[in-house]
């Protein structure tokens, strides 16, 4: 790994909720050296690359009062990499255990809470059988440390149709600093609370 595992939450205890069992144990490895080959309509392609590794699991879902999460993993230019997961309530105001960490490029990690970030929808994309508006840009601020992102998606339509739905993919970081990163979404369209933030 080009970084030390960074343990989410408390030494690896992340608190999704009010109860003891809204919790899940998680670890991220955010800089992978990565290489290989792809093949591509006939064509082997070489690859290298930064990857990131994200290993969770838990007892529980989302709390009583929480319907979705946004989940942003960022690889910035200048070195840093930040994780930031905003759990969402039914009226879709962010819940107090939403959550994260900016890992430093030595690997040094600094804890964020609820207070010290804020995201703002930018645009939405509406998935083909209108059932679904999510995101797909969006403006991330951690003004304690002079971080003002703006996050937008490769693809508008990177959403999975399976037993939960999901947007899953691909972003590209511009503003303060540059990079790329990971979105993942869940809980838009299947309660009155959503798509606010």
């Amino acid at each position: 790994p080009a970084k030390p595992r960074v343990l989410q939450g408390d030494r690896g205890l992340s608190q999704k909720g009010p109860g003891s069992g809204n919790a899940s144990y998680y670890y991220s490895y955010t800089r992978l050296d990565t290489d290989g080959t792809l093949a591509l309509n006939g064509d082997t392609l070489s690859v290298t690359g930064a990857s990131w590794m994200d290993r969770e699991w838990s007892t529980s879902a989302l709390g009583p009062e929480q319907e979705g999460w946004d989940w942003f993993s960022l690889q910035l230019d200048d070195g840093r990499d930040l994780m930031y997961y905003q759990l969402r309530r039914t009226d879709g105001s962010p819940s107090e255990f939403s959550e994260g960490v900016i890992v430093d490029p030595d690997g040094g990690t600094q804890r964020l809470d609820r207070s010290d970030v804020s995201t703002e929808v930018l645009d939405t994309w509406t998935s083909p059988d209108g059932a679904h508006t999510y995101p797909v840009e969006w403006r991330l601020r951690v003004p304690g440390e002079d971080i003002d992102l703006e996050i937008t998606s490769l693809i508008p339509n990177q959403e999975l149709d399976v037993s939960v739905r999901y947007w899953e993919g691909a972003v590209r970081i511009e503003g303060s600093a540059s990079g790329r990163g990971y979105v993942e979404m869940t809980g838009y369209g299947d309660s009155p609370g959503s798509p606010a933030l």
